[in-house]
């Protein structure tokens, strides 16, 4: 099956350069299947127990209990995961605060998964369970903390990756135009306008665009528009009826039904049961 690449949309909280939480995995889980994307934050995972694989840049790395992932901004990437329990610490980060740290141009510019050692694996989930707390209590540390985490993830060791045939693609000449979707989702997109930012004609847009994604342009806006309604559910307090217009849809109603074949329940539903679950945690 050939792998498309979506950008999920990550809107960090304003005010805020990063986001943390932990993400455990039951053992009764369905299958997460493999779901090929990138975004425009830069996004560390330290793993504390899996198993499965991690795949970017046309290669494949075989992921381990302590293993540390780092993906630039908008860079495709994608996690297989086996069934069974696992953990990990996600932390998403705006990236000036990766470009700060002057290792921009080595290390951090290129996607990678490292295998610290016994000692560097407890001064990472030191640092984690740290970025945790800040992270819940706004602590000003917070970026001070990850700075830690990726300087101490880039010291550690690095191995080659096995050639991965993943379907894996290069979205760069089409990037203006999802940049234009990601700046204005409530701004409708014509295809001659998203054309245009890439200086191409809207027939090349078009077909190249839907070689590469696997839809038209305009299917991959409606699906993006859908994710950040999703995220905006789960990160704010916004009226259902003000997030729907505020990712473009026409009414509460034509938002709820596309929300629904998207997410197989309504955004009320889809709110109402992220809460339950973090009330249960």
């Amino acid at each position: 099956m050939t792998l498309r690449p979506i950008c999920e949309p990550v809107e960090l909280p304003p005010g805020k350069g990063v986001i943390a939480e932990r993400v455990v995995i039951r053992p009764e889980s369905r299958d997460l299947g493999r779901f090929m994307h990138f975004h425009d934050v830069a996004e560390l995972v330290l793993f504390r127990r899996v198993s499965g694989k991690f795949i970017a840049d046309g290669r494949s790395h075989r992921l381990s209990d302590g293993a540390v992932v780092f993906v630039p901004s908008m860079r495709n990437h994608d996690f297989e995961l086996d069934r069974g329990p696992m953990e990990w610490v996600l932390v998403q980060i705006d990236p000036y605060i990766v470009e700060s740290l002057g290792l921009q141009r080595s290390r951090l510019s290129q996607p990678f998964c490292a295998f610290p050692d016994e000692t560097a694996c407890a001064r990472i989930d030191l640092l984690a369970d740290w970025l945790l707390d800040a992270a819940q209590s706004q602590d000003g540390k917070i970026e001070r903390i990850v700075e830690l985490l990726i300087l101490t993830a880039a010291e550690a060791e690095v191995r080659d990756g096995a050639e991965e045939d993943s379907g894996t693609v290069h979205v760069e000449r089409l990037l203006p135009a999802l940049e234009l979707l990601r700046a204005a989702p409530a701004e409708p997109i014509t295809l001659e306008a998203a054309a245009t930012s890439c200086n191409l004609s809207p027939a090349y847009f078009s077909r190249r665009f839907r070689q590469l994604f696997g839809m038209t342009f305009s299917d991959y806006a409606r699906i993006y528009r859908l994710h950040l309604a999703a995220r905006r559910l789960l990160t704010s307090g916004l009226a259902i009826s003000e997030i729907a217009y505020g990712v473009g849809f026409s009414s509460p109603a034509h938002f709820t039904l596309r929300f629904r074949k998207r997410f197989g329940m309504t955004p009320r539903e889809y709110r109402k049961s992220a809460r339950g679950r973090e009330g249960s945690g």
